[in-house]
């Protein structure tokens, strides 16, 4: 696949995260203030998906908890809130302090942090999808048994040269000062089941 730089003008902007003691709560408050729709979140005991149905973020743990560990302040190391539109990135320092920041497409008056970008298609394992209550899929692939349950209703038997679901992220492209095109920050912002050919 070619990959093509597009204009996408997108601004950056820092989080307030004094104010977390429930990070649960937390991230369902900023998914609803910035109308994002799914999370991805990575903890010391597993990985953590997400969507946010009506104002509420229902999370993998609920409908898979053998394979999907809470969202915990303990043990989580980053959650990614995300929509087309804009994502949220959560994460701890070396400190053990909070950090956020808000990647969003640049409204009218706006100045653009980046102006240019590279949407790129991550594929996701999973080959053998069982569906899950809320609309999950828990979806298995290979010997080792990976399992990840996904917030997307997924039907059908997949092989591995037709792995279905995508993660799309959109790397910003910028110049440096030799005048060669670099990424300089990458944010997700759709997750989707392919149609396999």
């Amino acid at each position: 696949m070619k990959r093509e730089i597009k204009r996408n003008p997108a601004v950056v902007q820092s989080v307030e995260t004094n104010s977390i003691g429930d990070v649960r709560g937390w991230l369902q408050n900023q998914a609803v203030t910035h109308n994002l729709k799914w999370l991805l979140a990575h903890a010391d005991d597993g990985v953590i998906w997400g969507r946010v149905d009506n104002g509420q973020l229902v999370t993998s743990d609920t409908v898979a908890p053998k394979v999907s560990p809470p969202i915990r302040a303990e043990t989580l190391q980053q959650a990614r809130l995300f929509a087309e539109h804009a994502e949220l990135l959560l994460w701890r320092d070396g400190d053990n302090r909070w950090h956020a920041r808000l990647i969003h497409n640049a409204r009218d008056g706006e100045k653009p942090t980046f102006t240019d970008a590279i949407d790129e298609p991550q594929i996701l394992w999973g080959t053998d999808p069982q569906p899950l209550a809320n609309g999950f899929t828990l979806m298995s692939d290979g010997a080792q048994g990976l399992r990840h349950a996904i917030p997307l209703d997924v039907r059908g038997k997949f092989d591995e040269s037709s792995r279905p679901l995508r993660l799309w992220v959109r790397h910003y492209v910028q110049d440096d000062e030799s005048g060669f095109s670099r990424i300089v920050a990458s944010r997700l912002f759709d997750l989707k089941l392919e149609e396999v050919k």
